[in-house]
């Protein structure tokens, strides 16, 4: 599937629906499905008052549930509010292996204005999976899902 037709394919997905879990359900569910080589696709949330991030929908193994900001990539793309792509994981100060098979990893913060929500994690068990065209595509994708969401409709997180 091509870029554009995945960006169509979520658009038309999440036209309708503004409920943030929905769509970021569909999204992860989407995303692993059509990229090839992944073992994890999902989000993390940003629980303010703790300063973390809380695990969300996702597609995969099984995850770690909680990130401090900071920590691993998911936590320091965050503390950054910039994406983190790197090609081998095991060379990024402070790694959190959650799943040993994965080898690469893209991580995309979801902004709402100046406000950081959350981040898209995407996980490869294949060494420099992600390219500056996957970047790209992906952020796209995050700016449609936060665009498109209510984020204080059905949404609880709490420490």
């Amino acid at each position: 599937m091509t870029n554009h037709l995945l960006l169509e394919q979520l658009d038309a997905l999440i036209a309708e629906e503004t409920n943030p879990i929905a769509n970021m359900a569909n999204t992860a569910a989407l995303l692993y499905h059509s990229l090839p080589a992944l073992n994890w696709a999902g989000f993390y949330l940003y629980v303010e008052n703790t300063d973390e991030l809380v695990l969300g929908p996702f597609q995969g193994n099984v995850a770690c549930v909680r990130i401090k900001a900071g920590q691993g990539v998911c936590g320091s793309a965050l503390a950054a509010a910039k994406t983190i792509r790197v090609a081998d994981v095991t060379a990024f100060p402070g790694h959190i292996a959650c799943d040993a098979a994965s080898w690469a990893e893209i991580v995309i913060p979801l902004k709402k204005g100046t406000r950081i929500i959350g981040v898209l994690d995407i996980d490869s068990p294949q060494k420099e999976r992600f390219s500056q065209a996957d970047t790209v595509l992906l952020e796209k994708i995050a700016r449609l899902l936060t665009r498109r969401s209510n984020w204080s409709e059905g949404l609880y997180i709490s420490a």
